[in-house]
């Protein structure tokens, strides 16, 4: 049983510099090893990754291939039984990947796991890119145990038991290797942003289980690569959830929910107009007409009619937050 952890990396010097020697210092001595995928940074991320740490293996990519472009073609050149998908940003702490590695040997049904992911700058807080297991509406809309859209709750225990969720967080996710190479990785048509949780979908469409197992503990910095505010972040929000439901809906559900999307996207932008953010609104109308675009290239799931929608909230995530003024926490809900 091999272990490979895998950091995508992109001029990301600085950020190795923090957190690598940290990583090394919290992975098991045997049969796990480290693996730097670098996706043609500019930087000197590579020489000095190389004259410090030797030890990391590095897999230097000729271009830069966005986040799932780069783990697909960077894990077809790793043998190992686990992969972990691990964001440059990320810190790890002790015995987090042997809990993650018992959790998965303990349970042969659960493809894919994550730990729970708390912020660096706030230690006691959630962080909002997987908390402790994500989970999503029927629009599309993700969430988290600990994180309803910008409601970011303090970590008081309140979910440290393991449960099933929907999708496990790009930042830190467990995947068994077998796995993601039958799925075909992550789909690279998304590029970046919510490529995981259509791999998650996927997953669970495939008859495997998503987890959440927040015994494990790492830290997050954030919005590494694109800011929590920036307007293509938002288009690439907007265009990857259309075409994430488009894939992997139901045949009998599609149409009802991708025109009550069709409608939310077109509030949303109002929303954003009449509030002078006209780069948000200009981002909205982009990421339709692109999703117009790409959907004759989806390539829709085989397993659609079977789908495990454990961590899947049949109401409006949106809806409740607005309802609540946005003081909803994900114990509030019924699912």
């Amino acid at each position: 049983m091999e272990v490979a952890v895998v950091i995508l990396n992109w001029n990301g010097r600085a950020l190795m510099e923090r957190f690598v020697p940290v990583l090394l210092d919290n992975i098991p001595k045997e049969n796990c090893f480290v693996v730097v995928a670098d996706n043609a940074s500019t930087d000197d991320s590579l020489p000095w990754l190389q004259a410090n740490y030797p030890q990391v293996e590095v897999i230097a990519l000729d271009q830069n291939y966005g986040f799932a472009g780069g783990y697909n073609r960077a894990l077809k050149m790793v043998e190992a039984d686990y992969y972990v998908l691990l964001n440059s940003d990320v810190e790890v702490s002790p015995g987090w990947l042997e809990t993650l590695v018992d959790f998965m040997e303990d349970n042969p049904d659960v493809g894919v796991c994550q730990p729970k992911i708390r912020s660096v700058a706030r230690r006691d807080c959630f962080e909002y890119a997987g908390a402790a297991g994500g989970y999503l509406d029927r629009y599309g809309y993700p969430f988290c145990r600990g994180r309803i859209l910008s409601n970011i709750e303090k970590d008081n225990g309140q979910y440290d038991e393991p449960d099933q969720c929907f999708w496990a967080s790009g930042a830190c996710m467990m995947v068994r290797s077998d796995l993601y190479h039958y799925l075909g990785g992550l789909d690279e048509l998304f590029r970046a942003h919510m490529e995981e949780i259509d791999f998650c979908w996927r997953a669970k469409l495939a008859g495997h289980q998503v987890w959440a197992v927040p015994q494990a503990v790492v830290y997050h910095v954030g919005g590494g690569s694109l800011d929590a505010s920036s307007p293509r972040k938002l288009y690439l929000n907007y265009r990857n959830s259309l075409l994430m439901l488009q894939k992997n809906l139901p045949v009998h559900e599609r149409g009802k929910v991708m025109a009550a999307r069709k409608f939310m996207d077109f509030c949303a932008s109002m929303v954003y107009l009449f509030t002078g953010r006209w780069s948000y609104f200009k981002a909205v109308w982009q990421a339709k007409r692109d999703f117009r675009r790409l959907a004759p290239e989806v390539e829709v799931s085989s397993f659609t009619e079977d789908g495990n929608d454990i961590g899947l909230y049949y109401g409006s995530i949106i809806f409740r937050y607005l309802r609540s003024l946005g003081r909803l926490t994900f114990d509030k809900l019924r699912f």
